[in-house]
């Protein structure tokens, strides 16, 4: 059976196909996850605020791959790279690839690639691009980042699942 578009926005299409909906990203070749900790142990984590679920949420930094006019055959760590500057204001000396998997298999095509930023370096304030993105940058001690995450939680904020898996590349996965 062929996908039929139930609906079309500007940056979401939604779809069914064998009788199963499910969402695919207009515009955008791919979503990337971007593991870092800094020279003194720190590792790089955003708090954001994210309309759907009406709260600040704590993740890695992240972004979509060709989602921009221009780029839309972007390569994926090329995108990994932008999005780490954008949103900590911290640039790579290598990027590499660690694992590529489902979002949400059950509701959106999307496929994630998690980098690990090796090498490092502050070079500008981060934050975000435009009025909209409002990133706060968090260098958190790896020591301490499960106490820290906890803490944040009993706050209020929640805190995107794929933190702990990054955290386990982060320890167990790659060097600093």
């Amino acid at each position: 059976m062929m996908n039929k578009t139930v609906k079309s926005g500007k940056y979401l299409r939604l779809v069914i196909r064998d009788g199963w909906e499910y969402v695919e990203r207009v515009n955008s070749t791919g979503v990337v996850i971007i593991v870092a900790r800094t020279s003194e142990d720190k590792v790089l984590l955003v708090e954001q605020f994210r309309r759907p679920v009406e709260k600040n949420v704590i993740a890695f930094p992240a972004g979509l791959a060709g989602d921009d006019h221009g780029r839309s055959n972007e390569d994926l760590a090329e995108a990994a790279r932008r999005e780490l500057l954008e949103e900590t204001g911290y640039i790579a000396h290598t990027m590499k690839k660690l694992f590529t998997g489902p979002v949400s298999a059950g509701m959106c095509r999307d496929m994630v690639t998690i980098f690990h930023a090796g090498k490092i370096r502050k070079v500008a304030k981060g934050g975000g691009v435009g009025e909209w993105e409002k990133i706060k940058v968090h260098e958190v001690p790896i020591h301490s980042v499960d106490r820290w995450l906890r803490r944040q939680q009993k706050k209020g904020l929640l805190v995107a699942p794929n933190v702990f898996g990054g955290l386990y590349f982060l320890k167990h996965w790659v060097k600093s």
